[in-house]
């Protein structure tokens, strides 16, 4: 199933894009190791493109950190998904390239405590009861979005910083999805007319970032995504909402515009 391009307003950087997504922490995959793509139990990408993972003693990979001289060179594979149920609900793929180490036990439990710190997980405490805990040092990321692609070197992803609104935009999106179907009628309103004028859409909530708002429209035979641009770039939540009650209203030419509430 194929998916169109459109030309679209501007966009967050690359690496302002990448750090989202690394970010939000999407589904990971380690790849690239000479067997089947393994999950780790618990995974954390930080701001450079290093990651810890963590793995159950018996996964074949650490058996291959162990033996290589070096590090162990392998791929992680993160997959950022629409918060919302879309037909093809990936939206976003950061593939990070590096090698793999494993820490001392004492620095082991200092990394583990600095991921639970972010990201509380009851699987950190199988750390030396059953699992294992892997570093990853990159060498470099590919970004691949609706936006594009891009190959990023760690001091890119470092220097960059993510999305003020890429936590917590999956809560509004599916708000708007569930309760509120009159705005994204309205919204609709505000796209091409190649895709405003199908009767055969449905136009779906794919993401925000302080630049705009992504629509993803799906008809029979492929999907479509569309940015639209706010007028002024918002930096707080309050000003988020302001920015998508003036788009609404500016897709209604007369009469009162659908009201989305915030609760």
């Amino acid at each position: 199933m194929g998916r169109s391009r459109l030309r679209r307003p501007p966009a967050p950087a690359d690496a302002e894009r990448a750090r989202s997504v690394a970010a939000r922490g999407g589904t990971a995959s380690l790849v690239g190791t000479g067997s089947a793509a393994v999950a780790p139990l618990v995974h954390q990408v930080r701001a450079d493109g290093s990651a810890v993972l963590l793995f159950a003693d018996d996964e074949p990979v650490l058996a291959d950190i162990r033996r290589a001289a070096g590090g162990f060179t392998a791929m992680l594979e993160l997959a950022d998904r629409a918060p919302v149920d879309l037909r093809e609900p990936v939206r976003a793929l950061l593939w990070v390239t590096g090698r793999l180490w494993l820490p001392e036990p004492v620095v082991a439990r200092r990394f583990a405590l600095q991921v639970a710190d972010v990201h509380p997980s009851p699987e950190l405490l199988r750390l030396g009861h059953g699992a294992t805990l892997v570093r990853l040092d990159p060498d470099f990321a590919v970004l691949s979005d609706a936006e594009g692609g891009a190959v990023l070197a760690p001091v890119d992803l470092a220097a960059a910083r993510p999305d003020p609104f890429c936590r917590g935009e999956g809560p509004l999106l599916a708000h708007m999805e569930q309760c509120h179907p009159e705005a994204l009628d309205a919204l609709a309103r505000l796209m091409p007319a190649a895709l405003r004028e199908r009767h055969d859409a449905r136009v779906r909530p794919l993401g925000l970032d302080r630049c705009g708002l992504r629509l993803r429209v799906e008809t029979p035979l492929r999907d479509h995504d569309v940015r639209l641009a706010w007028e002024e770039p918002p930096a707080t939540v309050p000003e988020l909402w302001a920015q998508l009650r003036r788009m609404i209203d500016s897709s209604v030419p007369e009469g009162p515009a659908p009201r989305l509430s915030s609760s």
